[in-house]
């Protein structure tokens, strides 16, 4: 917390200022794993220039349509934050008692929506409050098409699926007090309102922002470093995702490494299902990596949301909350730790699961939730994104990954391994024709490879600034 104090001259009256901030962790644990691969190693500045830099480069039309899309979408997440109008704001805002309290009226009209009674509450070494919330008063049920009914029972999982990863269920910090949620409830992450508050705009808190895109200088830049497939019908996907905690510049940025099932025409019609780790201390308040979810039927307008913070994903695990920091995380040089995710098409039913670790299901999208997804997603894309805000005039600091470059390798440079995708005929297959592709090379990079062990995987990841990236 800053604290600023001074007095007026004239009324000896005393004014303070106050700038609320949390505080920032690190979690840095290590456990271990051997290098697979030793056989086979292999801010955005001006939007215009960015997406021009893209959409001129030599890559297929529908991988370079989605990756212009997310510059242009992605762009509408985080608001500009410069400490020359943030300290004239703080000096000449005006208090207006009736406006903040209806926003404070919203926030907790929003929170009484999205909190749900609690059979049992944790709390977690972060600060977190985890509710322990009946399977059927979950959010999703609020759903006009869910209302009065309960879970699914686990579908049928992928063939030649093994389900093998490095963590069991108690992989969150929440999960190390040794208590649990008991049957027949589902851990959830408690909204509050500083959640609330921090957020660029109350009413559509836990989504992503869509606004005007400004061509200009002070543009937001969203940046990737990402492996994927196209061509193809896609009925699920696959990969062990290195976890670590990168450093986040400032609160309107993020860092996050998931994977996307896409589906649409990269318009207002564009379908996707993503899940993974990410740092955002906007969302969270916080600088821990955490698991999260995502969809959109709509290109992230008005559809979809982070987590369980809207209607739409189905909980049905007791010991695992979506949102929740992860514990252990990598160290350079040290101890690494990935987790392992698969989403795939129910076929019976057809709504998309998600598999966590071992076999561990945590829940599913349902298919009515979709347009293009109803059928099979036409693209899966793997890798890191981050915000870069340009902080000062400069690229952002904001690390990709482990925050190292890809060619630094296994122990100091973040991977994707074992990337798979799910056929027509559920079956779990090794991806034929994994590209790469980095829109920002000199800030984060990436390079894929392929051997027995980890299949096909790739190195990724970045610090950001640096003597290459001005």
């Amino acid at each position: 917390m800053v604290i600023m104090c001074w007095m007026d001259t004239k009324t000896r009256k005393k004014w303070n200022y106050f700038d609320h901030r949390r505080r920032q962790h690190q979690c840095a644990q290590q456990t271990g794993t051997t290098s697979p691969d030793s056989a086979n190693k292999t801010r955005q500045g001006n939007f215009s220039n960015m997406a021009s830099s893209w959409c001129n480069k030599k890559i297929p039309p529908v991988i370079s349509s989605f990756v212009c899309f997310l510059l242009v979408v992605s762009s509408k997440i985080c608001p500009v934050f410069s400490s020359e109008t943030g300290s004239r704001h703080a000096t000449n805002q005006t208090f207006r008692p009736q406006e903040e309290l209806q926003k404070l009226k919203i926030i907790r009209e929003h929170l009484e929506k999205i909190n749900k009674p609690a059979v049992k509450t944790i709390q977690s070494p972060d600060g977190d409050l985890i509710d322990c919330v009946s399977s059927h008063q979950q959010p999703a049920f609020d759903h006009p098409q869910l209302k009065g009914q309960k879970p699914l029972e686990p579908p049928e999982s992928p063939k030649g699926h093994d389900p093998t990863g490095m963590v069991t269920e108690n992989f969150q910090l929440w999960g190390l007090s040794g208590e649990s949620c008991p049957e027949g409830t589902v851990p959830i992450r408690r909204t509050t309102e500083q959640d609330m508050l921090r957020a660029s705009s109350i009413r559509r808190f836990g989504r992503k922002l869509r606004r005007h895109v400004r061509r200009d200088t002070n543009s937001n830049g969203h940046e990737h470093a990402v492996g994927y497939v196209t061509g193809d019908q896609y009925y699920g996907a696959k990969a062990s995702i290195n976890v670590w905690a990168p450093s986040v510049s400032n609160q309107y940025e993020f860092s996050l490494s998931q994977l996307w099932v896409i589906s649409g025409s990269f318009g207002d019609d564009l379908n996707t299902i993503e899940a993974g780790w990410q740092v955002s201390p906007e969302l969270y308040g916080d600088s821990y990596p955490r698991f999260f979810t995502y969809w959109t039927t709509d290109a992230y307008q008005a559809t979809g949301c982070y987590n369980l913070l809207c209607s739409g994903f189905v909980q049905t695990n007791n010991r695992i909350a979506i949102g929740a920091a992860i514990s252990p995380t990598s160290s350079y040089g040290g101890g690494q730790f990935d987790i392992s995710l698969l989403v795939w098409k129910d076929p019976k039913h057809g709504n998309w699961w998600l598999e966590f670790g071992n076999g561990v299901l945590v829940g599913y999208w349902p298919s009515f939730l979709f347009t293009h997804l109803r059928d099979h997603a036409s693209m899966v894309q793997f890798g890191g994104e981050i915000v870069n805000s340009r902080p000062s005039g400069f690229h952002t600091s904001t690390q990709m990954g482990s925050g190292h470059f890809a060619g630094e390798g296994f122990g100091k440079a973040s991977y994707f391994r074992n990337l798979q995708v799910v056929d027509w005929d559920n079956n779990l297959l090794p991806l034929s024709n994994l590209r790469v592709l980095a829109d920002h090379p000199n800030c984060y990079d990436i390079q894929g490879g392929i051997n027995r062990v980890w299949g096909n995987y790739f190195y990724y990841g970045g610090p950001g600034r640096n003597v290459r990236c001005p």
